[in-house]
């Protein structure tokens, strides 16, 4: 093994000891151990908190431990002792703290006091929360158009705060909505609207449990989702395929070790998930399931010609889609040379996942970012979605579509209105609801954000949590664009980059985190909902006492941002703040499917918001589920780098003590990395030949021919068993890499999962 990094032993299984070490290594690291786990007692309980890192799925028959080990760090990173107050601002200037990594400004703790930038002392001095929202007031008004403000959101914020935020900025006068949703799963929103009415997931949790295939798909559960690891073994041991199709071999997608089944910790044992693995190009899941498609069409011909019952869900096709035949004749007329080059697969690997398709009655597909960040990603998931619709495999029990979503409210967001394409039905709503006009014309998504800044078109920019610049591509771009507006503001837990690089005026205002108590003027306790990727709408009430005195809810933040802004001649603000079950309801009179909301959120794992695809009811133009016949990618980035020398296509992800932007540690374990950050991992053949030709440790440079130089220097190479002529490695470390002008077709997605780069030796010191 190298040192400090190498590979995991690949006989040892996810989860297990390891995961139980880390719980507690990360409750003692917050110096509120204590604290910590009584918190954990509550997460994801119907009376507690709704658990500040995945959208996964809660159980209805739940137990007193629904969490994961990266709840365990989600939580204990927020409930932490540490604090960040004003006598640090006062210790370290800005330009000093912009050379701390992630993990380090994270680790200070959290924010206690609202604080505005000084330019003269570069540092950030204590405000008052009047004077903060008096000159955020001014600083809006001043602005000569309202659409030179952008309002970023983060899937963290709650239901409540996310209405209010686009209730606030439409009043004000914009759509600009960049979303933290643009950079993760637009590519299935868009997909999914077009093929089935609705830009979410058909399927519920207990639907895992009827399966017998599931298609797990460009994703790593095991870092990203942990609880999902459960319902997948389950679905193993009854006897499930689960078929997975990822460039890089994830430990938590082979074995896994439930660290709550006490025998099975104590015997050391663990249980396979992954009945099949393939390993296809970055970028080739589109031909990988147009091969699968073209093997059950070809089965299904020669079965009717036979005069044998046909493979397909024949009454299914008819009469609830369109499109069929087109697509069938692009199947057949896509060729297998195509589909072999392009996917990275053997035509044997195709065929047997084929056979699964066809063996199981009941088939889930379920993706993440490993498929959404490509050019070709809506193509891609119309493909998969193709498939199912073949055998009928939307809307009945233990079969679907299922992305999966990563903040624990990205979803929600989206639902009560943080979309800058809005719907004319939902501003039709808000109109007669409100009794003023609201604007019409389309805003600005993230990269349409970041472009209006650079150029000095948008002036200032708001964000309700997330970590901007570090979670953008082309990150010195997006750091001159911030610096250069008039105004930033910052809703935060904690310090990141983001809040180092404020425009003329800079503000960050601490808020209340998901696991701390808000109560209102009144002594109520507050609590606020959120979705899950199975559409389930769950109410969350925090239990710890809240990290400083000094610190307002998201809710509050935003209506004092408001009511300073616009006024409250036409919206009551602070009594909208006042009490939530006041949002709740004006949720329920202008958002679809909130009926009788403030009761159903307070019953135990709240309620299900209707999904119409999951009944079989598609809102779409034809009526119907609409498949899609696009061709193959003319050309992917692998065929792409085969044609220069020395160049690889890198694909960016997380570490296992991270979650999205946030580190929460040095560690890889499940790849074998500690200690470090700054690696790249390589096949093992393509490694050797790279440390024999350029050392150990090298630059990589991106190859996107747009005049920018893209360099991330002095990363560690380490083998790992992924295809030849990829890479992969950390972001935010290597968003420095991605190009603000390559996107996916469709949905305006940076394409993390799919940049050209070479490597260079590092020069000597």
């Amino acid at each position: 093994m190298d040192s400090p990094v190498g590979s995991p032993k690949r006989s040892s299984a996810a989860g297990g000891w390891g995961a139980l070490k880390s719980c507690g290594k990360h409750l003692l690291g917050s110096r509120a151990p204590l604290s910590g786990a009584r918190a954990l007692m509550k997460a994801n309980q119907p009376d507690g908190f709704d658990c500040p890192g995945c959208a996964w799925g809660d159980p209805e028959h739940g137990s007193s431990f629904e969490f994961c080990e990266n709840g365990v760090k989600a939580v204990s990173w927020e409930a932490t002792d540490k604090r960040t107050p004003p006598a640090f601002f006062a210790r370290h200037t800005v330009s000093e703290l912009r050379g701390w990594s992630d993990y380090a400004l994270e680790s200070e703790g959290r924010l206690t006091h609202p604080m505005r930038y000084d330019a003269a002392s570069d540092r950030y001095l204590p405000v008052s929360w009047t004077d903060a929202f008096a000159e955020i007031g001014a600083e809006l008004r001043a602005l000569d158009d309202p659409d030179q403000a952008e309002f970023y959101t983060s899937g963290r914020a709650s239901n409540e705060a996310a209405y209010l935020y686009q209730l606030f900025a439409r009043a004000y006068g914009t759509n600009n909505f960049p979303d933290c949703s643009n950079m993760c799963h637009e590519a299935s929103g868009v997909a999914l609207t077009e093929a089935i009415g609705i830009g979410k997931g058909t399927v519920l949790l207990e639907d895992f449990e009827r399966a017998d295939a599931i298609f797990c798909v460009g994703q790593n559960p095991g870092t990203n989702h942990p609880r999902m690891l459960g319902d997948l073994r389950r679905a193993a041991e009854r006897g499930a395929r689960v078929v997975v199709l990822n460039p890089v071999r994830e430990r938590g997608l082979e074995r896994f070790a439930d660290p709550q089944n006490t025998v099975e910790m104590l015997r050391g044992a663990s249980r396979p998930i992954a009945s099949h693995y393939l390993q296809p190009r970055p970028g080739g899941d589109m031909a990988a399931f147009r091969g699968i498609a073209k093997v059950v069409l070809a089965r299904d011909a020669a079965a009717v010609a036979q005069g044998r019952p046909t493979l397909l869900d024949r009454a299914f096709v008819e009469h609830h889609t369109a499109g069929y035949a087109a697509y069938r004749a692009a199947v057949e007329a896509t060729d297998w040379a195509q589909i072999l080059d392009q996917s990275g697969l053997t035509r044997a690997e195709i065929e047997t996942a084929a056979d699964v398709y066809l063996g199981a009655e009941r088939v889930i597909a379920t993706w993440a970012m490993g498929v959404t960040q490509h050019r070709h990603s809506v193509a891609t998931i119309r493909e998969i979605t193709n498939l199912l619709l073949l055998r009928g495999h939307i809307g009945r029990p233990g079969a679907g579509l299922c992305p999966v979503r990563g903040h624990s409210n990205v979803q929600g967001d989206r639902t009560v209105g943080i979309n800058e394409r809005p719907s004319a039905a939902f501003l039709d709503a808000l109109e007669r609801h409100f009794g003023f006009a609201m604007p019409r014309r389309h805003g600005h998504n993230v990269l349409a954000a970041i472009r209006a800044m650079r150029d000095g078109r948008s002036r200032a920019f708001i964000a309700l949590g997330g970590n901007f610049l570090r979670a953008t591509p082309d990150t010195p771009v997006v750091a001159a664009a911030l610096a250069g507006c008039r105004l930033t503001v910052h809703i935060a837990t904690k310090l990141n980059h983001a809040h180092l690089v404020p425009g003329h005026v800079g503000y960050i205002l601490p808020c209340l985190g998901r696991t701390e108590i808000d109560r209102n003027a009144g002594g109520k306790l507050q609590i606020v909902t959120v979705e899950d990727s199975m559409s389930m709408v769950h109410g969350s009430g925090g239990i710890n006492r809240p990290a400083s005195p000094e610190l307002r809810s998201e809710i509050a933040i935003i209506a004092g941002m408001a009511a300073a802004t616009v006024g409250a001649a036409r919206i009551d603000w602070a009594h909208l703040a006042e009490d939530y079950d006041r949002i709740r309801d004006l949720i329920e009179a202008t958002v679809p499917g909130f009926s009788g909301y403030n009761a159903r959120v307070r019953k135990p794992r709240g309620f299900m918001l209707r999904n119409l695809a999951a009944e079989r009811v598609f809102a779409t133009a034809t009526g119907r589920a609409n498949f899609s016949d696009a061709a193959l990618p003319a050309e992917t980035e692998h065929q792409s780098a085969r044609g220069a020398a020395d160049t690889f296509v890198l694909q960016t992800f997380r570490s296992h003590d991270q979650y999205n932007t946030t580190i929460y540690g040095l560690d890889d374990r499940y790849r074998g990395v500690y200690g470090e950050r700054r690696v790249v991992f390589a096949h093992p053949d393509d490694l050797a030949d790279l440390r024999a030709r350029l050392g150990e440790r090298v630059d990589i440079v991106g190859t996107h021919d747009d005049g920018t130089v893209r360099r991330a220097e002095d990363f560690r190479l380490v083998p790992f068993d992924m295809p030849r002529g990829s890479l992969a490695g950390y972001y935010p470390e290597l968003n420095v890499l991605v190009p603000l002008s390559t996107f996916g077709a469709g949905s305006d997605t940076p394409t993390s999962k799919s940049v050209l780069v070479t490597l260079h030796a590092r020069e000597a010191a």
